[in-house]
């Protein structure tokens, strides 16, 4: 594992030599606070609602919120909305958030049959207020094994060991064949199919969470770990395999579709994430949103830290260092000093 931690990192080291490196323009990261907005685990449809409307705007810089969201996307873009729905109930992106995204993207001209709403797997998103076959919007998980694109390939110097779902899995009619320990492993992940061909702009919605393998499951995390098969080898909790999320994340499937990134910190979890862990839960009643994930990702770890250090938790930023990886690559400013954090009032 050594020698194929120093591959890897050789490699991102090289790249980075190689490449121009611009100083960094700071970058805006807007919250919108309402206590109201959240009450025992239940929120409120209408506050919730402006909460996200006055973000857009915010972050567009426009005075109506159907030209807020024409801004980003385009009459012939084909939109997804990439949730978290690992927390089931209490803790999946929540359905009003989503219902407020579509609504706004409706008023854009977008027909709501055709928004894609989707996570790798949606277990307990009726249980979290999704109505499946009801909401008039695309509810998709990514399907095992056929869900990924043969052809959308990345590849990494991190060997995973293949199960079953993913797509060069080998079995024999479902079952398992004898293969030895290196059989039946790969250092080749696949994009699914939603990412690498059925939407060209993402709304990225990730729940405000920590994450046990990579620090906080937020921005870059709930855009690739989620969306490429053999993805265990990047959820190690090894510094390189964690610095790979960045990699991942710069790939242009993702990187050139994610349009802006809507954090869901109305519920904020700071252990035991992205599965629900009420026991670590607060009430935080906020939203973020800013066209810049690395910067959003460092303002919600600093948060987390926090809560985990009043409980006495030790602290994750290390299994998070991918976040300041991804701004070395430039996909963003995780910097304090490069980072303004502004409030969106009423």
């Amino acid at each position: 594992m050594r020698n194929v931690a120093l591959v890897l990192f050789c490699a991102i080291s090289s790249g980075l030599a190689q490449g121009p490196q611009s100083v960094p323009t700071p970058s805006i990261v807007y919250s919108a606070h309402d206590p109201n907005s959240i009450r025992d685990y239940k929120t409120n449809s209408r506050v919730v609602h402006e909460m996200v409307n006055r973000l857009v705007l915010a972050a567009t810089g426009q005075t109506d919120v159907a030209k807020a969201w024409a801004s980003l996307v385009s009459p012939s873009d084909r939109i997804g909305i990439k949730i978290s729905a690992a927390g089931g109930e209490l803790f999946t992106t929540h359905h009003d958030v989503v219902n407020a995204i579509v609504d706004g993207l409706a008023a854009a001209g977008h027909p709501r049959g055709s928004i894609i709403v989707w996570d790798r797997s949606l277990g307990g998103i009726k249980d979290a207020g999704y109505r499946p076959g009801m909401d008039d919007y695309q509810l998709k998980a990514v399907p095992p094994r056929d869900g990924y694109d043969p052809k959308a390939i990345l590849s990494a110097p991190l060997i995973g060991k293949l199960v079953w779902g993913d797509l060069d899995y080998r079995s024999d009619k479902g079952k398992m064949l004898m293969l030895s320990d290196t059989e039946n492993t790969s250092n080749v992940s696949h994009f699914s199919r939603i990412i690498s061909t059925e939407v060209t702009k993402i709304i990225n919605v990730p729940v405000m969470s920590s994450s046990e393998m990579n620090g906080i499951a937020g921005c870059l995390y709930n855009v690739t770990i989620p969306n490429i098969d053999n993805w265990r080898r990047f959820a190690q909790g090894s510094r390189f395999g964690a610095e790979s999320l960045a990699e991942i994340y710069s790939n242009p499937l993702i990187a050139q579709k994610v349009v802006l990134n809507l954090m869901d910190g109305l519920v904020a979890q700071y252990a035991g994430g992205p599965q629900s862990q009420p026991n670590y839960a607060v009430h935080h009643a906020t939203l973020y949103a800013s066209k810049d994930p690395v910067a959003l990702d460092a303002v919600a770890l600093k948060r987390l830290e926090q809560w985990r250090a009043r409980a006495s938790l030790p602290v994750i930023g290390q299994a998070a260092a991918y976040i300041d990886f991804a701004g070395a690559l430039g996909l963003g400013n995780s910097a304090p000093n490069r980072i303004e954090i502004r409030a969106v009032g009423r």
